[in-house]
């Protein structure tokens, strides 16, 4: 049975060609604090394929007559290719991304998502980092690159890639419910950093 700890609901993106370990170790640790969370499918189905032909099926489409953008705090945008250049290609969803952001509302992107944000123009000044091969796209966007596994910037969390996605997700329990709490979840999932 779930456990819900906040009314704050999560809706995470994605697109044929995700990395599927950054979407679900996020999906996963939201689960295990208690934080609502549903995928969200880009596509016009809510089965989407990842970048290693893992089918995932989604809570729900951005097709879905009941879907709404406002029903959620946070957006949380996994990387994988070409999942992140779908993800980019992907109006409706960059639109609110900017708006989520302008409104001091969070975003949480990890490995090469983040370039979809510098690439919009919404890391300009801001603190961010990315996967190591693609941080001159944040640089030449105007980011203020960190190499730390995950960078929190007022509304907005990224992080590295496939191998920081706990630290990642488990950011994202803190932002929500306390750095202890998410200590404690890393020790019940016998995480070490």
């Amino acid at each position: 049975m779930f456990n819900k700890a906040t009314d704050k609901r999560v809706a995470i993106f994605l697109a044929d060609g995700m990395e599927e370990i950054e979407a679900l170790t996020v999906v996963d640790l939201l689960y295990r604090a208690g934080i609502p969370c549903e995928s969200v499918s880009i596509t016009n189905t809510n089965v989407v394929t990842s970048s290693h032909d893992v089918s995932v099926v989604c809570d729900r489409g951005m097709d879905d007559t009941r879907f709404d953008f406002d029903d959620y705090d946070m957006i949380v945008l996994p990387g994988g290719m070409p999942g992140t250049l779908n993800l980019q290609e992907c109006d409706a969803l960059t639109d609110q991304v900017a708006q989520y952001l302008s409104d001091g509302r969070q975003v949480a992107a990890i490995c090469a998502a983040p370039t979809i944000l510098a690439r919009l123009g919404l890391l300009q000044g801001r603190h961010a980092t990315c996967f190591p091969d693609l941080q001159p796209v944040l640089v030449e966007n105007g980011a203020i690159l960190e190499q730390d596994q995950v960078v929190v910037d007022g509304n907005l969390i990224t992080s590295k890639g496939m191998g920081t996605a706990i630290p990642f997700g488990l950011a994202i329990v803190a932002h929500y419910l306390g750095q202890e709490v998410a200590d404690d979840l890393a020790r019940k999932i016998v995480f070490a950093d």
